[in-house]
């Protein structure tokens, strides 16, 4: 396909070719609003009950048939073009061909976080005789299992336990087929619980599927939701599919252990993003099918940093982020200060 980029782009005529170059020069006060007029993208929403706002993963569901999701609504437009992909999951050089080349750089970020947490001491691969510690991951949005699988084989310092959540039943049913045919998979970790399960479900619903023995409820309100909660919780191309981000992220961050991270990656709201996410890799290359994305949901770094200054609960000092930039024919590199125009990793970690 990085062969023929350039041949696909020439054949496009003139007049077509002229408006690309014009459009990727359009003022960015065009597109964005500025700091002046903030986006109401990560504001609470006051003009509908909690039970109404939008819950879209990174596969564009809402529902399912097995999850009671009464505090999410059904974007029937995007359950419908995902469940369209579900089949096409695990092809490489399929529709989530460019999720596949990103996952290696989601666990280098991790990584970098939790080396951050550790003020920069590294974990020796080669240290065989300590006990593995359990971290638990939670996968929001985890669609056919791509970064949900790799997690759960990662055991070089942890004993990992990963729990996918989606509420798409087409592309849930597609990741535990995948995962089934990998026994060790299926099987507990040293630390006794599964290494790896998928929930179809809403994350706002998680509490009434899985509840974990050695957490306590005691301090829990009674008639309060469960909320189990894990050392990762990861949002990997879910929040820009969301309508209310604000109350969302509110809902993955009360799963997160204090001290655990809450990380992520989405794109950042800027002429050249829609250049290249929508125009380019929809219209153009048909890297990714048409309709995937909505440039008008994309959130600024500097949006979700502001948000986690208004929560008392994380710790602005350790924001992470990074920028990262697809190049045909190469993958994904991390490009310093790229975060602001295109793609971008994002952590913020909870106060312990």
């Amino acid at each position: 396909m990085a062969s023929a980029t350039p041949s696909r782009l020439l054949q496009l005529p003139a007049a077509v070719r002229r408006a690309a170059f014009s459009q990727s020069l359009t003022p960015a006060s065009a597109f964005v609003s500025t700091r002046a007029t903030p986006t109401l993208l990560l504001t609470t929403a006051t003009n509908s009950p909690p039970h109404q706002r939008q819950y879209a993963t990174a596969t564009g569901s809402t529902t399912s048939s097995d999850s009671s999701a009464t505090s999410s609504s059904v974007n029937a437009t995007e359950v419908s073009h995902f469940n369209a992909l579900a089949s096409s999951w695990w092809d490489p050089h399929g529709s989530s061909r460019l999720l596949h080349l990103m996952n290696p750089l989601r666990h280098d970020f991790i990584n970098r976080c939790l080396t951050q947490q550790q003020g920069g001491s590294s974990i020796s691969e080669d240290d065989s005789a300590r006990t593995k510690p359990r971290r638990r991951y939670l996968d929001v949005g985890c669609g056919g299992g791509i970064f949900a699988e790799s997690a759960a084989r990662k055991s070089t310092d942890c004993e990992p336990e990963v729990i996918g959540v989606d509420p798409t039943p087409e592309v849930i049913a597609v990741a535990r087929r995948h995962a089934r045919e990998d026994p060790y998979l299926l099987g507990e970790s040293q630390a006794g619980g599964k290494r790896l399960q998928y929930i179809n479900s809403a994350v706002e619903n998680l509490g009434e599927h899985i509840q974990f023995p050695d957490q306590a409820s005691a301090s829990r309100p009674t008639g309060a939701p469960s909320r189990p909660q894990f050392d990762i919780v990861t949002l990997f191309e879910v929040i820009e599919h969301i309508q209310h981000p604000s109350p969302f992220l509110s809902t993955c961050l009360s799963h997160v252990k204090p001290g655990g991270w809450l990380i992520g990656s989405t794109i950042a709201r800027h002429p050249m993003s829609w250049f290249t996410t929508k125009f380019m890799a929809e219209d153009v290359l048909r890297l990714v099918p048409r309709g995937t994305h909505d440039w008008n949901q994309y959130i600024q770094p500097w949006e979700l940093k502001e948000w986690v200054g208004r929560q008392s609960e994380l710790s602005a000092s350790d924001w992470q982020v990074q920028g990262v930039v697809y190049v045909p024919g190469v993958g994904w590199k991390e490009v310093d200060g790229s975060e602001g125009v295109g793609n971008y990793f994002f952590g913020m970690r909870k106060r312990e």
